[in-house]
């Protein structure tokens, strides 16, 4: 395949494709961690225990499924040329099932809950693969890094404006009924009967529908390819030949070996945080809200921060320093209880001081938290920038196909580890810790990486 040249587009079709990911965010923000997913497990489901165990579970489906499709299409978009009808086919894929979440009532059907959230997790992944496999077509490699944080940045600033939407106008709390703001919820809903959790699927993808005309609208595309029937045939054989390839480009198979097991530690550590606060602390959706705004106002500042660092010291040095502030968080955040922290090393009082996150265990989750949201939006952005700088243009349908392997090859494993663990020790804290096993380890073979990953010649 002949390689394409990069031309630099324009100041529209830049910020068409960053709108991308404030497009997509909300999805990630208000559904699988802050509202909908912690109200499924703690509310909807019978108890913790098995709401956790059934969330794990779901996203351990979704995530087989992306590992195994991922990098089939990525070569099959390689041979078609455009990627934007393949985004709007998961586009309606995602809407449809997010949709559909309202109908998550208390007392419903855990098992069809869970098929609409795996299925819109698989059609929101298999997007972000033909978007990020556009990003080596639309700027130099000396600017990718920029680009790539910024558009997590600004997709943390969409979906914390979402979150706040969904805490003042719609979260109410089922005493009194009335919002943080002290307004009745927003179109009637009942937070009783968990409507304002279970609105965040219709909301989300409302928002996702809007957001991501821009992309569609001003983004160049690639060129025309070839038809899809044989498009699938020589990308299935491309893929084929791909495979054999990467073994021989030995420091992109090792980036992908290293992020495989790291982004499979960050998925689970994002799914399922949340969850794991609601759980303990028996937080409100409120709660939960407010802690995940807290998130998003220090990720768009990380984010920000680190586009600079990107620039200056290269992708590699600003993943490295995000797994280290994410283990440090994951090991506060399970060695955390009532009354105490760093596995009782340190007590804390258990008074309660009543209102909002009203113990000092709380807070101190808290300050843990705000460790993963410095750290959370670079390790994902600029390893995003990281792969766009080791693959020219012409390839990277294929590479980011691969790359998205690399982050759901073992992603349904965490999940699963953290589930059954769960599940069998009846302790939700133990399953947790699992996350930390992926996150070092990762991060220990990534040390030995070369940056670039590899050094490809554009023509």
């Amino acid at each position: 395949m002949a390689v394409e040249t990069v031309q630099r587009a324009s100041g529209r079709g830049i910020w068409g494709w960053m709108f991308f990911d404030w497009a997509a965010q909300p999805f990630f923000t208000v559904v699988t961690t802050f509202i909908f997913g912690p109200y499924f497990v703690s509310r909807m489901a019978g108890d913790p225990v098995t709401g956790q165990a059934a969330w794990g579970y779901g996203i351990a489906a979704a995530g087989l499924v992306i590992a195994v499709l991922s990098p089939i299409l990525g070569s099959i978009a390689d041979q078609t040329g455009p990627r934007k009808p393949w985004i709007a086919f998961f586009a309606a894929i995602k809407i449809t099932c997010l949709c559909l979440l309202w109908l998550a009532a208390p007392g419903s059907n855990l098992f069809l809950v869970v098929l609409f959230f795996s299925l819109a997790s698989v059609a929101a992944e298999f997007s972000t693969v033909f978007n990020d496999s556009m990003m080596p077509r639309l700027v130099p490699k000396s600017e990718i890094g920029r680009i790539s944080n910024t558009a997590w940045g600004l997709g943390y600033l969409g979906g914390m404006i979402a979150l706040i939407f969904v805490v003042t106008c719609l979260a109410g709390s089922p005493e009194t009924g009335k919002t943080i703001i002290g307004i009745t919820p927003f179109f009637g809903l009942d937070p009783k009967l968990g409507e304002d959790a279970r609105a965040t699927g219709p909301l989300s993808a409302a928002w996702y529908f809007l957001f991501i005309l821009p992309m569609f609208f001003f983004t160049p595309d690639a060129i025309k390819g070839i038809p899809i029937r044989p498009a699938v045939r020589e990308g299935l054989s491309e893929l084929k030949s791909t495979l054999g390839e990467v073994r021989r480009r030995v420091g992109i198979f090792r980036f992908l070996v290293a992020r495989m097991i790291y982004q499979d530690g960050v998925n689970a550590l994002l799914g399922l945080g949340g969850l794991f606060a609601a759980a303990m602390f028996h937080w409100s959706i409120t709660e939960i809200g407010l802690f995940g705004i807290i998130l998003n106002v220090i990720a768009i500042f990380g984010c920000l921060a680190a586009s600079r660092l990107d620039t200056a010291l290269g992708s590699k040095v600003v993943v490295m320093i995000a797994l280290v502030l994410l283990s440090i968080a994951t090991v506060g955040i399970v060695s955390t209880g009532p009354g105490y922290t760093l596995f009782g090393a340190l007590p804390l009082p258990v008074s309660d001081s009543g209102g909002l996150f009203a113990t000092a265990a709380e807070k101190a989750y808290i300050l843990y938290g705000l460790l993963i949201g410095i750290a959370f939006g670079p390790v994902q952005a600029s390893s995003r920038s990281y792969m766009a700088r080791s693959v020219t243009a012409a390839e990277s349908g294929r590479y980011f196909g691969i790359y998205a392997l690399a982050g759901r090859a073992t992603s349904f494993l965490a999940p699963f580890m953290v589930a059954t663990i769960t599940a069998v020790s009846g302790s939700p804290r133990l399953g947790m810790a699992v996350i930390i096993l992926f996150l070092v380890g990762g991060m220990a073979i990534l040390a030995g990486t070369p940056y670039p990953a590899d050094k490809p010649t554009e023509q």
